[in-house]
């Protein structure tokens, strides 16, 4: 499968004659087919549009990708906890852009504010109008807003700009217990901002203090009914739904309140729509390490929206992600240290698209791929010196196991999961055997004949090679697959590159120069670039234990292209 970006017509030509060449004779043989070297399923992270062409040139299926992004508007916390900092860190964990208008700058750290330094109105204005007239955002998340001159910049540029969502964090006092929003800017965050807010998601004292200021005097719930009663009042302030956080709160297992710590087993968490009530259950946590929970949460309701989820299903998602980021905190500093941001995150041990260079230089890969590309067969094909009745046995297992390749792809298809796929493994297999036609035209100016080769039994090493490929193959998945193809389509390049170049090779007079040339030539140079890179881009979507896995058959794949130079090199004579 060849795969070509963009929307203009595809040079099919150009894809058609590398995926089926001309039969030119002899040279075309056997690992050859390693050069339709094919992988489905994924486009390349980070294109826009992404065409996947099957083996005829035609289309399989168009893949239109976009980023979700969100604009952060609050104050940067100096001790990298909440604000802006928070913010960015949970939006990266969850594969948004992040834009960021900042509103104060805090001199803090996990024991309070010291300082706050309030940016102007108009500057924070000029870094919003630069986002959204440029990149754009799919949702606003609303922090530490620090002046009612920057609530109402940031309610026009909302209304000029016609955000598609709003999530506002009223932040009103810290975790510490810090005073963030002055008592003035209260009723501008109310009346110009919660119209145009999504979801708005108080604690209770922020709850209280916003139905006060609308002249509504409400005292404090003491029970599971009144908190459901306080987030419907505040939702009739303006917003489209509220998520009322319940942490001020704790319950017991039968929702009475909770006396004490010891008492304590749940907190709830009431979100309404303006509708249905919904609540979320969670554990209720004995931690100091809960900076930044408020950030935190509405930023990954945020990022939650900008992937499509409908407003419930973002709450719920977010909620889960903050529970999970209290449980797996570790302590920094001496007071309310951070959640863990990236708990559900992980890195792989090698950077996007440079799998195959991670991979080859693996200290447990190296010595294994240095015996197979550098090996004393491959030596004696380079200076001519090998004995033809050993290459001769060598091409008769080879021809064999082109059985076992074709196998491989049949199970290729087997193990597909669409119809397109299925297709295109059952192309490959016919693909085979077109290309086993010339291999038997190269074997036959070495006297070689299709009844000779095909009586010939197979050799122990041709048989544990073959037969591991199709137990990978069965046993796992359709990567674990393509992974134990590998060695031989990488290989085969790098040894004939190496070759070709060596000063040492013997170019005149060398019957098996041939053979070099073929894995130089361009189709399957070609072949190598385009399997490496459709690789690459599998690998992404795997996990780091998998890529462990995934060496192992690497490895042993290629243990077993050195036995099958092993049996070349002293296999018997014809």
């Amino acid at each position: 499968m060849d795969c070509l970006i963009g929307k203009a017509p595809h040079p099919a030509n150009q894809a058609r004659r590398f995926l089926c060449p001309p039969q030119s004779p002899a040279i075309n043989f056997t690992r050859s087919i390693l050069a339709r070297f094919f992988f489905l399923g994924f486009w390349r992270p980070g294109l826009p549009q992404l065409i996947l062409l099957d083996i005829t040139g035609s289309p399989l299926v168009t893949a239109v990708m976009s980023v979700a992004r969100v604009l952060v508007i609050a104050g940067s916390d100096s001790s990298g906890g909440a604000g802006l900092e928070a913010d960015q860190r949970v939006l990266a964990a969850h594969s948004c852009y992040a834009l960021t208008a900042t509103t104060g700058l805090t001199a803090q750290n996990t024991l309070g504010v010291q300082d706050i330094f309030i940016v102007p109105a108009e500057f924070v204005k000029k870094q919003i109008n630069a986002g959204l007239e440029d990149v754009g955002a799919d949702v606003v998340k609303l922090g530490m807003l620090s002046s009612a001159e920057t609530i109402d910049v940031i309610a026009e540029a909302l209304t000029v700009h016609q955000v598609p969502a709003v999530v506002l964090d009223p932040v009103m006092v810290s975790t510490s217990g810090s005073r963030l929003l002055p008592e003035a800017a209260i009723k501008g965050l109310r009346t110009k901002l919660l119209p145009l807010t999504t979801v708005l998601t108080p604690n209770i004292p922020e709850a209280v203090l916003l139905l006060k200021d609308s002249g509504v005097d409400v005292p404090e719930p003491t029970d599971l009914p009144g908190l459901i009663q306080l987030a419907k009042q505040v939702c009739s302030l303006g917003s489209k739904g509220v998520l009322l956080k319940g942490g001020h709160l704790p319950l017991t297992n039968d929702n009475r309140t909770a006396q004490n710590h010891e008492d304590a087993s749940k907190v709830i968490d009431v979100f309404y729509d303006g509708k249905d009530i919904t609540l979320f259950e969670t554990d209720y946590l004995i931690s100091k390490n809960t900076h930044g929970t408020g950030c935190s949460l509405a930023s990954a309701i945020s990022a939650n929206l900008a992937h499509g989820k409908d407003m419930r299903r973002a709450v719920q998602s977010a909620v889960r992600f903050v529970e999970a980021g209290i449980k797996t905190s570790i302590d920094l500093g001496k007071g309310s240290g951070p959640i863990n941001h990236f708990h559900s995150f992980y890195c792989l041990p090698f950077s996007p698209g440079h799998f195959v260079e991670y991979a080859l230089d693996r200290p447990d890969v190296q010595p294994a791929w240095k015996r197979f590309t550098e090996h004393e067969f491959v030596k004696r094909l380079g200076d001519g010196t090998l004995s033809e009745e050993r290459f001769k046995s060598y091409l008769v297992q080879d021809y064999l196991y082109l059985v076992q390749f074709a196998r491989s792809n049949a199970l290729a298809s087997y193990k597909a999961g669409d119809m397109e796929s299925i297709a295109a493994s059952a192309k490959i297999v016919l693909h085979i055997q077109r290309e086993t036609a010339l291999h038997l035209d190269y074997c036959a100016s070495f006297g070689l004949s299709k009844e000779q080769m095909e009586s010939t039994p197979e050799t122990i090493a041709c048989t544990a090679y073959g037969r591991y490929i199709l137990d990978i193959g069965q046993s796992q998945d359709w990567l674990a697959l393509q992974v134990a193809l590998a060695p031989c389509l990488l290989g085969y390049g790098a040894i004939a590159q190496r070759l070709y170049s060596d000063k040492e090779s013997v170019r005149e007079g060398n019957r098996y120069w041939k053979w070099i040339e073929n894995y130089v030539a361009e189709d399957y140079t070609e072949a190598v670039r385009l399997g490496s890179e459709l690789l690459e881009t599998h690998m992404r979507q795997v996990s780091p234990s998998r890529v462990e896995e995934l060496i192992k058959i690497f490895i042993r794949a290629t243990e077993l292209e050195i036995s099958f130079w092993d049996m070349g090199l002293g296999g018997k004579h014809l």
